[in-house]
């Protein structure tokens, strides 16, 4: 699990907000799975609308254009991208995501990677809290506007009732060119050392991570 602060710059967030306070919306629920949609309590916006297509164009170029998820994510194949709003006391409960979705152009693929992107100042609602049940037990993020958080998709994880104000996020599913996240770890810690080294090393370094891509990516 990981969080990127300022993801995207405050631009891009105010230009998110006033797109999704125009567009429209419908439950949640609907794109939800068998087991999701009993839990998932919340708004969403029309994905087949011309403008919320196009905020999700422009936080997946956001995503892209990123070093850090381009190095641990290493993206391949991406679903379309679906912006949510809870009001109200709104919540979604505890679940776990689809194991395989739909990519952007309706071809089923396997969800590796999940993340939230914050785009509401934490200071203008009560609650919604993401909470994710890894390994060490159960971490929450309420982040600033504009930061991400991306964990495995195989974690269990919910969002904390909105008691007073909105909040709105961008949420998607990746899959890695990279199946398994240790191996991406790996890969992502020789880049660093890589970028620091020198001569030989660099070169040595280089090579290995070639090496490796090789033997473990998937395409």
């Amino acid at each position: 699990m990981i969080e990127v602060a300022e993801l995207l710059d405050r631009e891009t967030v105010l230009a998110c907000r006033d797109g999704l306070a125009r567009a429209p919306f419908r439950d949640g629920a609907l794109t939800a799975g068998a087991a999701a949609s009993k839990v998932k309590r919340n708004q969403q916006a029309k994905g087949d609308d011309p403008d919320v297509l196009a905020l999700g164009r422009r936080v997946r170029m956001a995503l892209e254009r990123h070093d850090v998820v381009r190095r641990l994510v290493r993206p391949v194949r991406w679903s379309n991208l679906m912006f949510s709003r809870y009001a109200g006391g709104q919540e979604y409960g505890l679940h776990a995501d689809n194991a395989i979705m739909s990519d952007v152009d309706g071809w089923p693929f396997r969800t590796d990677v999940s993340f939230t992107l914050f785009l509401s100042d934490p200071e203008t609602y009560v609650g919604g809290a993401l909470l994710i049940s890894g390994p060490a037990g159960e971490r929450e993020y309420r982040p600033d506007a504009g930061c991400i958080v991306v964990y495995p998709t195989g974690y269990l994880h919910r969002v904390t009732p909105v008691t007073a104000g909105e909040r709105l996020a961008c949420v998607g599913w990746v899959q890695s060119f990279i199946r398994r996240p240790d191996q991406r770890e790996v890969l992502f810690d020789l880049e660093r050392l890589r970028d620091a080294a020198r001569d030989d090393t660099a070169l040595i370094l280089d090579k290995t991570i070639g090496n490796l891509l090789r033997m473990w990516g998937e395409v």
